[in-house]
Order: structure tokens, then sequence, then C-alpha cells
């Protein structure tokens, strides 16, 4: 075997060599997914051995026996890596009818020790295709369509770029597999671009079931996020609190107290629902929750006063995204006023929705104050929030005496995907 063809094959196998290791140590790779990789990473270091192998008996001296032996294995494990993509895809499942395939193909291939109607290899070493010597062609397509429709079918709601790598790597095969026919006579290469591209896949879907990680962890991150934002929401003092409020308005106002019953129920009701709710929301919507939560707030606080100034209502934004910056401000910062304000504004400015919680409270110091003790843990739920799931910002101003400002800025790419239907 001369050195430009292990030339070819040298990148490959460092490339293998390397993905195993990385493979092997990853400790977020769930145990089942990396089974698979580790099958598929073997199966690749055979299909180069046997593309470099037989490639050396096609020019070398005529041994039909030993080539029609490494022909059928390299037509019989083509399609299994396949049915390992479609483990990748959809894990759990057993998929017994793409291994039927890939069984039917291997005995058609193996078919060629004894007959010529799939191939046969002649004592001139050359290769005469049969009736049936397109059978790993024909089965690889089957399940190259079928991965495809179910990677779009899993797949098609996710919002992430990454969904696209199990139609690219589809997309490579396809392509490599045109390649091989029009240059197979033109092009004199040990290494077929198949090969090449089933290892480059390889390590595609290694990329992809770690982002799937990734993603999980950060819907995981979320859920404890709005677990923690919710019992922050609905702290026992609250709870107390309310519930003597309306107690004493039944003496002095039952119809007020039923009123406030009511909006107290649906405001629990809506912070229990924003523990499932993992997409974002209109703003109208947060809009009524944090008027509920300030309506209960002011028949505690009679100085405390709300005001909104709301020019653009037509965009979305995480749940629990006002409302906690609302209390935040009555808590800590209104409510010792004798004539407290908030003032909740929404606008449209430079491509951006612009959304400021005001206050004229007692203030603080930014630059020393810390968003991680108990006080600001609110406005950083919020910040963290709005960054992940919208790609926005928030701008925290406050001045000890005067008050705080707290802006959040959402892009309109990620904030108006259902504007024009609500008009």
């Amino acid at each position: 075997m001369n050195i430009s063809v292990l030339s070819e094959a040298f990148p490959l196998l460092l490339l293998l060599i390397g993905l195993s290791f990385t493979v092997l140590i990853d400790p977020y790779l769930k145990k089942n997914n990396r089974r698979v990789m580790l099958i598929v990473i073997a199966l690749c270091f055979v299909l180069i051995v046997q593309n470099l192998w037989e490639y050396a008996l096609s020019i070398g001296p005529a041994r039909p026996r030993y080539r029609t032996v490494l022909a059928i294995c390299g037509y019989s494990i083509r399609p299994v890596f396949l049915i390992l993509f479609l483990y990748i895809v959809q894990p759990g499942k057993k998929h017994w009818y793409c291994w039927a395939l890939a069984g039917v193909n291997a005995a058609v291939n193996c078919t060629a020790l004894f007959s010529g109607v799939c191939f046969t290899i002649t004592e001139d070493n050359h290769y005469i295709s049969g009736p049936l010597g397109d059978a790993a062609l024909y089965v690889s397509a089957i399940l190259m369509v079928y991965l495809f429709i179910q990677s779009i079918r899993n797949y098609r709601e996710s919002k992430k770029l990454e969904k696209w790598i199990p139609l690219i790597v589809t997309a490579m095969i396809v392509v490599s597999v045109a390649l091989d026919f029009r240059l197979h006579s033109e092009v004199d290469q040990s290494i077929s671009f198949l090969t090449y591209a089933i290892v480059a896949g390889s390590v595609f879907y290694y990329i992809w079931l770690h982002l799937q990680f990734v993603r999980e962890h950060e819907r995981d991150l979320m859920a404890s996020q709005r677990i923690q934002i919710m019992m922050t929401q609905i702290q026992p003092h609250f709870l107390f609190n309310a519930l003597n409020t309306i107690r004493a308005l039944y003496a002095k106002d039952p119809p007020l107290a039923d009123q406030t019953l009511e909006n107290f129920s649906v405001y629990l009701r809506q912070n229990l629902d924003s523990l499932s709710h993992t997409d974002l929301i209109p703003i109208a919507k947060e809009l009524e929750h944090t008027r509920l939560y300030a309506e209960i707030e002011m028949l505690r606080f009679p100085n405390v006063r709300m005001e909104y100034q709301i020019e653009d209502g037509y965009f979305e934004i995480p749940p629990l995204t006002i409302q906690p910056l609302v209390e935040n401000a009555i808590r800590h910062g209104v409510r010792s006023r004798k004539e407290g304000r908030v003032t909740v504004s929404v606008a449209r400015e430079g491509g951006m929705h612009r959304i400021t919680i005001e206050d004229n409270g007692v203030g603080f110091d930014p630059g020393q104050e810390q968003l991680s003790d108990e006080s600001h843990i609110g406005i950083r739920n919020v910040k963290n929030r709005v960054e992940q799931m919208c790609g926005g910002t928030m701008i925290l101003k406050s001045e000890i005496g005067k008050g705080t400002s707290v802006t959040l800025l959402i892009p309109e790419v990620a904030g108006n995907g259902k504007k024009e239907g609500r008009k």
C-alpha cells in the first residue's frame, strides 16, 4: 500500500481516534447515545479498512474471492450507519423494520459468493454488476428518506439551528453517493466520497447530541428559575396579608371583598400556570397579571398609586417579567413613601420594544448593591430570562432617595412574532 493511499486515510483515522476519546470521556452523553456513537465509530474504522483493502486488491494481483468478501462487507454495513443515526434522532425505538431491510440487503449481497445475481468479481479482477447490484443503494435510499422524514417530524417545531444537523448529514450522504457514481471512473481514490461523508456525519451527530444536552440543561435551568420566581412571588407573608385584607374587606365592603378574592385566585392560578409555560406570552397577559397583583397590594398600601402608559401592546415576553419588577418596586421602594408611585410604560423605539418600570421609592446605589441578595432576586431572575428567551437586555438605574428605573429592551424580531395577527 503506497504513501498516497495512506495519506488519504490518515486524517480520517486521526479524526475518528479523537472522536472516540471525546465520546468516552464526555460526562454529558447518555449511556445509550454513547453506545450508539461508539458503534458508529467502530464501523467507520471497519469501512475505512475495507475501502483501503479493496482498493489494494483492485490494483494488485487478482484475488476475486477476497475482493468479493470485502465488497459484501462494504455494501452490507453502509445502510447500518443510517439505522444508527435513526437511534440518535429517535432514541428509545427499536427500528426492527429497518434492521429487516438491512438484513435483506446483506443476504442479497452474500449471493455474490455463489452466483452473479448481485455482483461478480471476475478472474481478471473486473467488477460486474448483476440484476440486484443496486440493492444496497435502494435500501440506503429508503432508510435515508425515512431518516429525513423522522428528523423533520421530531424537530420541526424547534427554533434552534441545530435541528438542521440531521438534514445536513442526509444531504452530505446523497451528494457523496452522486459523486461516487459520477467520478468513479475518472478519479483514482482509495476511499470513497461516501466514506468521507459518513465519518463527517458521525462528527456532526456527536455535536448534535452534545447540543441536545445543552438545550435540556437550559430547559431544566429555566424550569428551576420559574419555580424560584413563583416562590418569590407567592411568599407566605403575601398570602397571609392578602387573605387578611380580604377578610377585613368583608366587614366593610363585601362587593370589593368578592372582587379582590376573585383577583387573588386568578393571580395564584396564573403564577401556577407559569411553571409549565416555556414559551413567550402576549404582553397584554403579563400586564393583566401585574394589574391583579398591584390592585391587591394597593388595598394594603393606600399610599401607593399605579400608572400605566401603554403605547405598544402587540409583542411577546417571558411570563412573570413585569410583575416581579412591580412587586420589587412596591415592597422595597414606594410602600414607605407618603405618596408612592410606580409607573409601567411600554413603547417602541429604534427597532426595540421598551418596557420601563419606574418608581419614586427609596432607591439604592447600583454600584454597591448586588443582584444576588434576597431583595433583588426578582430583578436578577427577570434579567436572566429576558436574555435567554428573547435576546433582550436590562438597564437598571437607581438613586438613593429618588427612586429606581428598570428598562427592558426586547428586539422586535424576538418579541413581535404574532403582532400583525392581533390588530
